[in-house]
C-alpha cells in the first residue's frame, strides 16, 4: 500500500518550473571548391587540402551537454568540392590504444569510434541525409526527417577509408552528387553538422550542438555556405541479381519432393527522374535471405505485427510511413485477405501459401527546393492457391487470395518551424469479386518559432468497397495531439477517435476500431551531470479509454517512473504501472463484455557500459492481476562478449511464467469459454559474428522459443462480464504447445562499392500442439528432432553506375 500510495504522489505531483529559452547560434563554414580531387586513402597527405577551412571546436551532446571538447581530444574536419562529389577529410586527435575499431558488417556501428557528417542539402531543418565511418572503416548511412527519426535501411554507394596513428586517427570521404538530391540554384548554402564518437569514454560531440532539450536534430545543424556551379548529375543505377535456393523438408510423401530447388533473377533500379525525384524499382525481387520473424504463441485476439526485414521496404520509406497507415509486411508476407470459402465439407488443407510472390514494386519519392515532398509506392503480388484434399485422397486446388495492387500516394509540404502538412491516400485492388480497400488521411504538425510548443493531428477515412458477403463500409477516425516538446519540462495531451466502421488493415496494421481515447503524459529530464550521474529522465502518464458506440467505459492507467544514466555509464529504469478494472470488449471474440480486473506492475531495467568487452544487463517485471491472486512474471537476462575487433558473441534469455492467468480458449455455439490457466514462456538467442576485414564477414543467430498453456478451470462467460463455473462437456485440445527455432547464418562479401555476394543457410522448425509437455528441456530436444525445414541459397548482386560505364567507355 505504502509503493503504490508512492507511486501516485509521483505521478501527481506537477513542475511548474520552465526551461530556460536558449537561441541556438548556428555555426558557418565555407566551402571551397577544388579542381584537383583527392586522393581517398584516409591519409590526409594531399596537397589539395591545405588552405580549406577547418570545422573544430565539437560540442559536447553526452555526457556533458555543451561542453567543448578538449585539445588534447579536438576534431577537426575540412570540407571541399568540385563538379562531382563531396570530399570531407577529419583528423580525431587521441591516444592510439584509446582508439576503439571493432569490425561489423556494413550499417552497424559495433563498438568503434566514429566520425559522420550530415547534411541538410535544402536548408528546410527538416530532412538531411547522415554519412559515417567506424575507426574500423565501417560504413553507416541514414536518412533524417521529423517524420521517421533516423531511417538507417537508406544505403547509398560512397568512398571512404582511414588510419590509425599516433595522434589518433584520420579519415576521407569522397560522396558523389549521385548520392544526394539538392536544388539547381547557381549559389547554396546546404545544412551541415558534423558528429564524433569517442567510444571508449562513452563521449558523443557535435561541431554544431546539438541540445538533448531541444527537440529535432536536423534543425539544430550549422550552415555550409558557397557551393556555386554543382549542376545535380543524372542518377541511374541498375543492380542486376541472380539467385539459387536449395531447401529440404521431409514430407516423406509420395508424389511430393523432399528437397526442391529454384533459380531467381531479378534487377533492382534507381533513376533520378530530376533534380530532387528518385525512382526505385525492385523486379521480380528475391526475398529468402531475410532473417526469420520472432514467431511466438498469441494467445491475443489480436495479430501479431512482425518487424520488416526486407531492405526495399525499409530504404527510404519515411514519407509512406506517415499517418501509420502502411504494415509493408501485407505486402508479399502477411495478407489481409486470404478466402478460404471454396474449402468443402470434409476437406483438408494439404498446402496454403502464407506469402504471396511479389512480381515487381516501385517508389517514387523526392523533395522540391520549396520544401514539397512526394512519394508513390506501387507493388504488384501474384495470386496465392491453396491445395486440399479429400477423404479418399483426391486432391484439388484453388485460389485464396487474388493478383492484388497495392498503392500509396503522399504529399508532404514542409512549413517554416520544422512544422508540416501532409496529405495520404492508400489504396488496395484485388482482381475478381474480392473487395477493394481506400485510406485517405490529412496530417498536420505545427511547431512555433522557438520550436517549443506543437501542435498535430491527423483526420482519416477508410471506405472497403463491397464484396459478394459484405456491404460498402466508409469510417472516419481522427488524432490530435498539442504541447510543449523542448526544455527540461515538456508535456502532452493526446486524443484518438475511431468510429466503428474506421478499418484501414488491408494495407495497415490496425487492431480495433470503435474508440474514444485520451492521454496526459509529462517528462521531467535533467541532462546536467550531477556528483552520481550523467541524467535524469522522470516521465508520467495517465491514460482513459471508452468506446464511441455505445459510449462504455474500457480502461484507466496511470504509470511513471525515472531513468538515470550513472556516472560509469550503467543506467537504470524503473517503471511502475496501474490499471483499473476495466471493460473489455475484444476478448471472447463474440461481442460480449468481459470484466477485466485491475493490475499493478512493477518493472525495472538494468543496462550495462555496452564499451565493456564483456557487458551484461536485463530486466525484471511482476504484474499482480486481482483475480485468482494472478501474477505475471517476465525475467530477461543478456550478455555480450567481444574476444576482439572481429570476434564477438551475444546471448539473450528471457523467461515468463505467469500463474492463475485468465482469458478467452474457446467457443461453444454462442457461449464464450474462459479458462484458469499457467503459462511458461521461455525465449533464448544467441548471435555470433566474424569479421574477416570491413568489406566480409559471418552473422550467426540461433532462436528456440517455447510456450504453452496448461488449463486448470473452465467458466462461462455470462451477460454481466463475469465468470461463471463450466458445467458443460469436457472441452478437448483446449491446452496448448508450441515451440520454433531457426537458424540464420549469413556470409556477406561486399566486393565492390553497391555489390555484394551473400551466402545464407536457414533452419526451421515449428510445432504446433494441443497438448502442453512439461519442462524445457524435453521441448527443445523434441523440435530439435522434429521434422527440419533447411535451406541454402546463394545470391550475387551487381551495382552498374551508368555515369561510370559511360566513362570506361569513354576511355576505351
Amino acid at each position: 500500500m505504502k509503493l503504490r500510495l508512492t507511486f501516485l504522489i509521483i505521478i501527481c505531483c506537477s513542475v511548474v518550473a520552465l526551461a530556460q529559452n536558449v537561441q541556438p547560434i548556428k555555426k558557418k563554414l565555407q566551402a571551397k571548391r577544388t579542381a584537383i580531387s583527392p586522393k581517398i586513402d584516409g591519409l590526409l597527405n594531399d596537397a589539395v587540402w591545405e588552405g580549406a577551412p577547418i570545422a573544430t571546436d565539437f560540442v559536447e551532446n553526452r555526457p556533458v551537454p555543451g561542453r567543448i571538447e578538449s585539445k588534447e581530444k579536438r576534431t577537426e574536419v575540412k570540407i571541399l568540392y568540385d563538379d562531382y562529389a563531396i570530399y570531407v577529410a577529419a583528423r580525431m586527435y587521441d591516444k592510439r590504444d584509446s582508439v576503439v575499431h571493432e569490425l561489423v558488417s556494413r550499417d552497424n556501428i559495433g563498438n568503434a569510434d566514429f566520425i559522420g557528417v550530415v547534411f541538410d542539402t535544402f536548408l528546410d531543418g527538416v530532412n538531411g541525409n547522415g554519412f559515417y565511418v567506424t575507426a574500423a572503416g565501417v560504413q553507416f548511412d541514414a536518412k533524417y526527417s521529423l517524420i521517421g527519426d533516423e531511417d538507417a535501411n537508406w544505403n547509398a554507394v560512397w568512398e571512404s577509408e582511414v588510419n590509425i596513428d599516433d595522434n589518433g586517427w584520420t579519415a576521407e570521404f569522397k560522396i558523389p552528387y549521385s548520392a544526394l538530391r539538392f536544388s539547381s540554384k547557381d549559389l547554396q548554402n546546404w545544412g551541415l553538422n558534423l558528429v564524433r564518437k569517442r567510444t571508449g569514454a562513452n563521449v558523443q560531440t557535435f561541431w554544431n550542438f546539438v541540445d538533448p532539450r531541444v527537440s529535432g536534430f536536423i534543425n539544430q545543424e550549422g550552415v555550409l555556405e558557397g557551393l556555386q556551379g554543382i549542376k545535380a548529375p543524372l542518377r541511374l543505377s541498375f543492380s542486376p541479381y541472380i539467385s539459387t535456393l536449395v531447401s529440404h523438408y521431409p514430407y516423406n510423401v509420395p508424389g511430393v519432393k523432399n528437397t526442391q530447388t529454384t533459380f531467381n533473377g531479378g534487377m533492382d533500379v534507381k533513376y533520378g527522374i530530376n533534380k530532387s525525384f528518385t525512382l526505385d524499382m525492385t523486379l521480380i525481387p528475391d526475398f529468402g535471405q531475410v532473417q526469420s520473424d520472432n514467431r511466438i504463441l498469441n494467445l491475443t485476439p489480436f495479430e501479431v505485427k512482425f518487424n520488416e526485414n526486407r531492405q526495399f521496404f525499409t530504404e527510404g520509406t519515411e514519407l509512406f510511413n506517415k499517418g501509420d497507415l502502411f504494415y509493408s509486411k501485407r505486402i508479399g508476407s502477411i495478407p489481409s485477405y486470404v478466402d478460404l470459402s471454396d474449402l468443402k465439407a470434409g476437406e483438408k488443407i494439404v498446402k496454403n501459401p502464407q506469402e504471396a510472390k511479389i512480381i515487381n514494386a516501385t517508389k517514387i519519392s523526392g523533395r522540391t527546393a520549396g520544401g514539397l515532398g512526394l512519394g508513390i509506392f506501387n507493388a504488384v503480388t501474384n495470386s496465392m492457391y491453396t491445395e486440399v484434399e479429400d477423404a479418399q485422397g483426391n486432391k484439388r486446388s484453388f485460389k485464396s487470395q487474388p493478383l492484388t495492387n497495392y498503392n500509396i500516394f503522399v504529399l508532404d509540404q514542409s512549413l517554416k518551424n520544422n512544422s508540416s502538412v501532409s496529405v495520404i491516400n492508400t489504396n488496395v485492388l484485388r482482381q475478381g469479386n474480392a473487395y477493394d480497400a481506400n485510406v485517405s488521411a490529412f496530417l498536420f504538425n505545427i511547431s512555433n518559432k522557438d520550436n517549443k510548443y506543437f501542435v498535430s493531428g491527423a483526420g482519416k477515412m477508410s471506405y472497403v468497397t463491397e464484396a459478394p458477403t459484405t456491404a460498402d463500409r466508409t469510417g472516419y477516425s481522427y488524432n490530435f495531439s498539442m504541447g510543449k516538446k523542448s526544455g527540461t519540462v515538456t508535456y502532452d495531451y493526446q486524443q484518438e477517435f475511431s468510429d466503428t466502421r474506421f478499418d484501414p488493415s488491408d494495407m495497415g496494421f490496425y487492431t480495433n476500431n470503435n474508440f474514444f481515447d485520451q492521454k496526459i503524459t509529462a517528462h521531467y529530464d535533467t541532462y546536467k551531470p550531477h556528483s552520481w550521474y550523467n541524467k535524469w529522465l522522470n516521465y508520467s502518464r495517465v491514460s482513459y479509454s471508452r468506446r464511441f458506440k455505445p459510449g462504455d467505459y474500457q480502461n484507466l492507467s496511470i504509470e511513471g517512473g525515472p531513468y538515470i544514466e550513472f556516472k560509469n555509464f550503467w543506467s537504470a529504469e524503473l517503471n511502475l504501472y496501474y490499471a483499473a478494472t476495466g471493460n473489455d470488449f475484444y476478448e471472447a471474440r463474440n461481442g460480449q463484455v468481459y470484466k477485466t480486473p485491475s493490475q499493478f506492475k512493477y518493472s525495472v531495467f538494468i543496462n550495462p557500459n555496452r564499451a565493456k568487452a564483456y557487458n551484461f544487463g536485463g530486466n525484471v517485471q511482476i504484474t499482480k492481476v486481482n483475480l485468482f491472486k494472478g501474477g505475471n512474471y517476465n525475467f530477461y537476462f543478456f550478455q555480450n562478449l567481444r574476444v576482439n575487433d572481429k570476434l564477438a558473441f551475444g546471448l539473450d534469455l528471457n523467461f515468463a511464467p505467469s500463474y492463475n492467468a485468465v482469458n478467452w480458449v474457446a467457443a461453444q455455439g454462442a457461449q464464450a469459454i474462459f479458462s484458469r490457466y499457467n503459462r511458461n514462456t521461455v525465449e533464448n538467442s544467441m548471435d555470433a559474428k566474424y569479421s574477416f576485414s570491413n568489406k566480409m564477414g559471418i552473422n550467426l543467430r540461433v532462436r528456440h522459443y517455447w510456450s504453452d498453456r496448461r488449463n486448470k478451470e473452465f467458466f462461462v462467460l455470462n451477460s454481466a462480464g463475469r465468470l461463471d463455473a463450466y458445467n458443460g462437456p469436457a472441452l478437448q485440445n483446449v491446452d496448448r504447445n508450441y515451440n520454433v527455432f531457426n537458424i540464420d547464418l549469413v556470409y556477406q562479401w561486399v566486393f565492390a562499392p553497391g555489390s555484394e555476394l551473400s551466402i545464407t543457410y536457414k533452419n526451421a522448425a515449428e510445432s504446433n500442439e494441443m497438448f502442453y509437455t512439461a519442462r524445457y528441456g524435453r521441448n527443445f530436444d523434441k523440435i530439435l528432432s522434429g521434422p527440419q525445414n533447411n535451406s541454402l541459397s546463394v545470391k550475387v548482386l551487381y551495382y552498374i553506375d551508368y555515369l561510370n560505364l559511360i566513362k570506361k567507355k569513354k576511355h576505351n
